[in-house]
């Protein structure tokens, strides 16, 4: 009995056009092409505004409460943020401060960043995996990091990164598999 994934991929990035969203694009494409996927893409720039507002889940707004419950929810996440300050931006943090910190228990998590420099590729490791440690999610083995000279304008020029992106699905794909299947059974 095969399984759609329920996705849900965070784009970080609070500007349009953006290399994140990008970045975010190109990894759920690469993983609808390697199993049968549903994905629901949360832009933060598009609710930034609103979502900084909220001091507290109970002030959030009913279309914002959803997007949380749809994280909260999701098979598996894609998540990727821009480098501000050597870390994710703080938007992205205050989205995460509202999800429940038992809701992303076992759930796989592919991790994606992007900047201007290799100098903060460690921005996965050092930042995104411990933010995802404390929800005890599952981060997958393989991230994708991006800086600024694998763009042109807002499009993936680069062949290396497009082999990262490759690597870190086909790294994925076998921990989602078990994971659709366990889903396909609830």
């Amino acid at each position: 009995m095969s399984h759609t994934l329920n996705v849900v991929a965070i784009s970080g990035s609070l500007q349009r056009p953006s290399r994140t969203l990008a970045l975010t694009d190109a990894i759920v494409t690469a993983l609808g092409a390697a199993l049968p996927i549903d994905t629901r893409l949360i832009e933060l720039g598009e609710i930034g505004g609103r979502l900084a507002g909220a001091l507290t889940r109970a002030q959030v707004p009913a279309d914002l409460d959803a997007l949380i419950r749809a994280i909260e929810t999701a098979d598996a996440l894609v998540v990727a943020s821009p480098v501000y300050r050597a870390s994710y931006t703080g938007l992205f943090k205050h989205l995460f401060d509202l999800v429940r910190h038992d809701a992303l228990v076992d759930v796989p998590v592919l991790l994606a960043a992007t900047g201007g420099s290799e100098r903060h590729a460690l921005v996965i490791d050092h930042q995104l995996r411990p933010l995802f440690s404390f929800f005890q999610a599952r981060t997958l083995p393989i991230g994708v990091y991006a800086s600024e000279s694998d763009f042109d304008e807002y499009q993936i020029a680069s062949p290396a990164l497009r082999e990262r992106i490759a690597l870190a699905v086909s790294r994925a794909v076998p921990q989602l598999r078990p994971h659709a299947l366990s889903a396909a059974a609830a």
